[in-house]
């Protein structure tokens, strides 16, 4: 009959180790503000590919209280595509910000915690190229991260 050998402390010690770096590594990795960035990432992707029923909802609740999604769809089709004489647009994002307190507008609650980026959509329509600048911030929603514009003057 064979004992069973219990492992040395090093080995279980460096086991140990190497989980808690893999957590740090997840930690960092999976940061607020670089799940913030995708989100944001998604929801430009989404315009650009004229699925706006999408983009909406991956807007905060008080950004869908100013616009049904019906109204949303037919709006951003209508200016962004349509006066524009642009079929679609490229976009980058930069300027990732955290935010402590920040509030969409004065009638609405602040968020603890906001990543700020600043997006611009570059058009090449029927009028020439031009770029679209807007500031974007993304905040933690009942552990969803959703898109909140700036309506503060």
């Amino acid at each position: 009959m064979r004992r069973r050998r219990n492992l040395p402390l090093l080995p279980m010690g460096i086991i140990c180790l190497g989980i808690f770096i893999l957590y740090l590594l997840g930690s960092f990795l999976f940061s607020g503000g670089q799940q913030a960035e995708r989100v944001v990432d998604q929801f430009y992707a989404y315009e650009q590919d004229g699925d706006f029923s999408n983009s909406w909802e991956l807007l905060h609740p008080d950004m869908k209280k100013k616009f049904e999604q019906g109204d949303y769809i037919q709006d951003r089709a209508h200016v962004f595509i349509g006066h524009f004489g642009a079929d679609t647009f490229s976009y980058t994002i930069e300027e990732e910000d955290k935010v402590e307190n920040w509030r969409m507008s004065k009638e609405t609650d602040s968020h603890k915690v906001a990543y700020k980026f600043v997006v611009t959509q570059k058009y090449n329509g029927k009028y020439g190229s031009f770029s679209f600048l807007q500031d974007v911030y993304v905040v933690d929603h009942k552990g969803d991260w959703v898109i909140v514009w700036d309506y503060n003057d």
